[in-house]
């Protein structure tokens, strides 16, 4: 009937993007007059609560880019079904099922729409963007069906062919059949199962780049041609190139046995590599899928998606927080270890900040939401670590050099090894010169090389946002290591940033707690730091504050007003002169004393008369202190810049243990100390907040922002420590010192493999020990390189930071 789908056709669910065969779909739904279909229950819901959002959003997914002419693809239609076709333009509504950008591990600039193979190095290309969803595993699948059509029939081609060492006679080897049979079996495995190497081969001497798979096709290509018309014309081969009984030898069983054993390789290969991305599918993961709405009084589940911020949202025991956001009701503890590395429960109680993807305790509450989608916490740590993936570490262009010579390199020691067997090996020379020239071929294995770096950077950075620690690019990855001075910024790096009140010392006719209700009580109406710590320590002791009248704020020097009836003054010394307020001598020696401890002093005074002294001061981080110690010991010196005042930072620099610091610095300046250090030689990082220390951050070689979660897209640094105390920067060097020690653990790998590989091949040991490596052999060594490198590089998961 004309207008009904047939049984083949497809069409694009809206919400989540997947392909949905028509025929066969059990959820769909009609909006404005058209039928959208759905893999499941929950696209359903999503697009019927907001149907116009989900096909703007899919329209903007379609005009990405286009797709390369010629590209194999599904056209499909949003909502009706369309027919597959060649002329479908970007921006139109008809777009492909695999519109996802894949690109190469080993250059990231390779990039393209649905999966396939690089041009350059011939490796199957990887999503650029990481979802929490299954993978697209469609390569690894192909492979693995390949790979057990090979090993069922290479199974027999080498019984055939070791039939003579297993004690069943030469009778078998004179089958006259028997080169027909192992023709058989052999074909399939070459054309059919290893044609994907064949493909990658072509293109790779089309696009002049030759890899790994140019060295396979050859090899495989040259055995089994040679075997096939060995098997249909043997008379054709002269007497050289003829083996025991007068017969050209067959390659047949080593020709399939490579193409099986690379395509274990392959299996392998794209398994250990899917684990790569472990780190940020954990992290996707956080997010719940629906949020508690409370509406006029009532609770609705929706889709997370449907989120906005100003909306309350209901967070029960045990849920994951949704987005980020700030407690209105209730209290709880949560976990947000995978945040921020923290293993200890944070205390959440009201106007306490909330970060999506986090797990509730025990406790109930509800929130307001603040940021949602694309901005909270937890997208924006995906976004960095995915940036910082697929960057190039400055270490793997050495790497990039000797792969751009490697296979001419390869090719010609084959022809070598040709060659020398050729003239100088025993009889047959030319069959001995053949399988050596192949093995040479085989054996060899750039991958390995250029898998070295990208796939250590890309474990590393991701085992670091699971501690906390997010790295921007893979260059401060590998400078962080070589760090061996660290310029810190005291406030809100090693002090808490926020300052609190440590001392208050009353006149003797006034309590503590009068004094500080005076003095909170004027300061209410001030944005001052200082006031914000005598309100806080006010209601942490359950005194009830005045409002302030007649109030004025006298620049530098403090703030007057009236409580309660009475003139009150707070702020320094001079200010309660100019009021005529006289202060006793002991009061200016006790002031001295707080000064001294690090304290900024305030004076109060009511009624004309002196009330009291009142210190408060920036506290230093509980293991600030136990960190600079460690950094010390490690052989890192640390300089503290603060704009405080001498006295200020002179006490604190002694609570931290730290000599070399400078006070009354501004952010210019900052950057001239960053600079003046680069001048002696030193490599520098700068840990800072990120904003007005940007100038420090940007000139040092590696900047380190203290994320407070609301500022982590806006740092400067290429460093983020999500949580941002300072044992992150003791995490994000082991990280770094682990990482680099990884990499250069696989660059060695990958270059004695090759050193000690290919020699072997062309037969160095032959002279002296009899030894000979079978391309058989050569095949699995090559197949089992790159994924040692893979697996070296998985170990960087577990690394204790």
């Amino acid at each position: 009937m004309e207008g009904l789908p047939s049984p083949t056709d497809t069409a694009l669910d809206p919400v989540c993007g997947m392909t949905v065969r028509v025929a066969t779909a059990k959820h769909s739904h009609e909006h404005a007059g058209t039928p959208y279909y759905f893999c499941s229950a929950g696209c359903a819901q999503k697009f019927a609560a907001d149907a116009d959002g989900y096909l703007t959003g899919a329209k903007a997914r379609i005009k990405m880019g286009h797709l390369k002419p010629g590209s194999e693809m599904v056209q499909i239609q949003l909502g009706a079904v369309a027919a597959p076709t060649a002329s479908a333009k970007p921006g139109s509504a008809i777009t492909s099922a695999r519109a996802v950008i894949y690109v190469c591990p080993m250059d990231p600039d390779v990039r393209q729409f649905g999966p396939g193979a690089c041009p350059k190095c011939g490796m199957a290309l990887e999503p650029e963007t990481i979802t929490a969803s299954a993978e697209d595993n469609s390569e690894l699948h192909d492979m693995l069906r390949r790979f057990r059509v090979g090993v069922v029939l290479t199974a027999p081609l080498l019984f055939l062919a070791m039939a003579p060492m297993l004690g069943l006679g030469m009778e078998m080897r004179r089958m006259a059949a028997l080169p027909y049979l192992e023709f058989l079996l052999a074909t399939p495995v070459v054309l059919w199962c290893g044609w994907p190497f064949f493909v990658r081969g072509w293109a790779s001497i089309v696009n002049r780049s030759p890899n790994m798979f140019t060295l396979i096709a050859l090899g495989v290509g040259v055995a089994y041609t040679d075997s096939v018309a060995a098997t249909l014309a043997p008379g054709a081969f002269p007497e050289a190139l003829r083996g025991m009984g007068g017969h050209p030898d067959l390659y047949f069983e080593a020709a399939a046995a490579i193409v099986t054993l690379v395509l274990l390789g392959q299996v392998l290969e794209l398994r250990a590599r899917g684990q790569t991305s472990s780190a940020i599918r954990a992290l996707l993961s956080l997010a719940p899928p629906i949020a508690h709405r409370l509406t006029d009084g009532r609770e609705e589940d929706v889709a997370l998606e449907l989120v906005h911020p100003g909306d309350r949202l209901r967070v029960k025991p045990g849920e994951k927080i949704p987005v980020d956001g700030v407690v209105e009701d209730g209290s709880s503890t949560v976990d947000e270890a995978m945040i921020t590395g923290e293993p200890i429960p944070v205390e959440k109680t009201r106007s306490a900040s909330v970060i999506g993807g986090t797990m509730n305790g025990t406790g109930a509450f509800t929130m307001q939401a603040q940021r949602v989608g694309s901005e909270t916490l937890l997208a924006q740590i995906v976004n960095l670590v995915s940036r910082a993936q697929r960057s190039r570490a400055p270490i793997q262009r050495f790497a990039d050099r000797v792969s751009a010579v490697f296979i001419p390199v390869v090719a010609g020691a084959a022809a070598l090894t040709f060659v020398a067997w050729a003239v100088w090996g025993p009889q047959p020379r030319m069959a001995y010169a053949l399988v050596n020239a192949v093995a040479v071929l085989i054996i060899a294995c750039p991958c390995a090389l250029g898998l070295a770096t990208p796939m250590a950077v890309m474990v590393g950075t991701g085992r670091g946002a699971r501690a906390g620690v997010l790295i921007k690019n893979a260059e401060a990855l590998e400078i962080l290591e070589k760090v061996d001075t660290l310029v810190v910024d005291k406030t809100g790096t090693l002090t808490v940033g926020k300052p609190r009140v440590l001392s208050i010392q009353p006149a003797p006719d006034r309590t503590e707690d009068e004094l500080l209700h005076l003095a909170a009580s004027l300061e209410l109406a001030s944005e001052h730091p200082l006031a914000s710590a005598l309100t806080t320590e006010a209601k942490a002791r359950s005194i009830s504050l005045a409002g302030a009248t007649d109030f004025q704020s006298h620049t530098g020097q403090g703030v007057t007003g009236h409580i309660g009836g009475q003139a009150v003054i707070v702020g320094h010394e001079t200010l309660l002169r100019e009021q005529s307020v006289a202060i006793a001598e002991p009061i200016l020696v006790s002031a001295h004393e707080l000064r001294k401890a690090g304290q900024t002093v305030l004076f109060v005074a009511a009624a004309g008369q002196f009330a009291g002294l009142i210190g408060a001061a920036d506290t230093v981080k509980p293991d600030a202190a136990a960190t600079v110690r460690e950094l010390r010991s490690a052989g890192v010196n640390v300089v503290m810049l603060t704009g405080d005042n001498a006295t200020t930072a002179q006490a604190a620099a002694r609570e931290l243990g730290i000599s070399d610091f400078e006070a009354g610095v501004l952010p210019d300046r900052k950057a001239q100390v960053v600079a003046r250090l680069q001048r002696e030689n030193h490599v520098v990082a700068m840990a800072g907040d990120g904003i007005n220390d940007t100038p420090a951050l940007a000139q040092a070689q590696v900047g380190i922002a203290m994320g407070t979660g609301a500022d982590v897209a806006m740092s400067a640094g290429n460093v983020i420590l999500v949580k941002g105390d300072l044992r992150g920067i003791l995490r994000a060097r082991r990280l770094s010192q682990a990482a680099m020690r990884n990499i250069r653990q696989n660059l060695f790998f990958a270059f004695v493999y090759n050193a000690l590989g290919v020699p072997i091949a062309a037969g160095v040991l032959y002279p002296f020990f009899g030894w000979r490596l079978s391309p058989i052999l050569a095949a699995a060594a090559m197949s089992f390189s790159s994924l040692s490198v893979i697996s070296n590089s998985l170990r960087l998961r577990n690394v204790k930071l």
